[in-house]
């Protein structure tokens, strides 16, 4: 039971990271859009982002396979990708 307990919690999402900020840098209309990682123990998981301004949001979801994403990432992307596998680490 404990084995299986253990496997299953390595598949789970063990650490969040998130950063706001402003995609066209003048800061107008505060930090609405963000940058979030969701992993695993193994790295896996997704990137959710969102671009806000004034006349329309758009949403993204990157696949992430140990620590990397096929996908290019942003700057905002890549900073909560290596924050969250540097806490990672530190679990392990």
């Amino acid at each position: 039971y404990l084995r299986t307990v253990e496997r299953r919690l390595k598949k789970s999402v063990r650490e969040v990271e998130m950063k706001r900020f402003s995609p066209f840098g003048s800061g107008e209309g505060g930090d609405q859009s963000f940058a979030s990682s969701f992993l695993n123990e193994e790295g896996d998981g997704v990137i959710l982002s969102s671009l806000y301004s004034r006349d329309r949001v758009s949403v993204f979801a990157k696949p992430v396979k140990h620590f990397t994403s096929s996908h290019k990432l942003s700057n905002e992307e890549e900073a909560v990708l290596a924050e969250n596998k540097k806490k990672i680490e530190t679990l392990l």
